[in-house]
């Protein structure tokens, strides 16, 4: 059996002034329980009339409503799910998506005049569900109501590093074009010659910053961390050799055709970062708002 690893009683889904308790499943499922269920609808609680049949389970099969009930649906309805709450209690349960997908039918079973009297009620919650959320959303707040949200994006996050950082250093190849830093150059206010590849110091920080920084989030702390140093701590390769063939250094190099042709159009590195910050915005940052950029002038020392 299936054991909850997100969400709690005190803790349900609210839509409108429907309470319905969720749940995360170690598999990853999202849950409502079947209380929460029939809850939300505006059903009586407690088994049905027909032995060996819950509630939702009769309720789809009803004749006004069967007709518009999908066998796949049906048949869910009939196999709840047994759970371990995460408070060690047995429960019943099924898919978050479901409501949506019984409510879609009761409300077609009303347009189309084939419910009951007393089967109105329930449709009139159904129209207050599907207007509370959208089927695409309802995963969103199940996450956001267990708390599942920051595993999520913490595994999100995970996936997002193993795609870019590769796991042995890659083979030293010309990837930083000349034009990048002659442009870099320009805009620093420095002289530049190609027959050197002396730069200043603060270049580092700057590229960081540029280029790195806004490439993935987490993406410039990993390559800070599995790239190779030496006695004094100084890098003994280059950041992009730690990136993945397929992934990461196809993205470093589209990202650095696209900040060279932004530098090339800029006057100054004020305008520069001001366009860069509006278009390719550092990851996991606020975005600036497109205004001046003040920026303390220096001369490459002391950063």
């Amino acid at each position: 059996m299936l054991k909850a690893t997100h969400g709690d009683a005190g803790h349900p889904l609210k839509i409108g002034d429907a309470e319905l308790p969720c749940y995360v499943l170690e598999d990853g499922t999202r849950v409502l329980t079947q209380g929460g269920f029939t809850g939300a609808l505006g059903m009586a609680r407690g088994g049905s009339m027909i032995a060996g049949m819950n509630r939702l389970q009769l309720f789809a099969s009803r004749k006004s409503i069967n007709p518009y009930i999908s066998d796949d649906l049906a048949k869910r309805f009939a196999s709840p799910i047994d759970f371990i709450t995460s408070e060690g209690s047995r429960a019943k349960g099924f898919e978050a998506t479901l409501l949506h997908d019984i409510c879609e039918a009761v409300l077609r079973a009303r347009e189309a005049g084939a419910l009951q009297k007393q089967q109105l009620g329930i449709a009139k919650k159904c129209e207050i569900l599907v207007r509370g959320f959208a089927r695409v959303g309802i995963v969103a707040l199940v996450d956001e109501a267990t708390g599942y949200q920051r595993d999520r994006e913490k595994d999100a996050l995970a996936k997002i590093l193993e795609a870019f950082i590769a796991k042995e250093l890659q083979a030293w190849v010309q990837t930083f074009p000349t034009d990048f830093y002659e442009q870099m150059f320009r805009l620093r206010g420095l002289e530049f010659s190609s027959a050197s590849v002396q730069r200043p110091r603060y270049f580092g920080i700057l590229t960081n910053d540029i280029v790195y920084k806004r490439l993935a989030p987490g993406v410039l702390e990993a390559l800070k961390r599995v790239t190779p140093r030496n006695d004094e701590g100084r890098p003994t390769a280059k950041y992009f050799q730690s990136l993945t063939t397929n992934v990461g250094y196809p993205k470093l190099k589209e990202h650095l055709g696209a900040v060279t042709a932004l530098m090339r159009i800029s006057k100054s590195w004020n305008q520069f970062l001001n366009i860069l910050n509006e278009h390719y915005p550092r990851l996991g940052d606020t975005p600036m708002l497109p205004m001046d950029y003040d920026q303390k002038e220096d001369a490459g020392t002391g950063l």
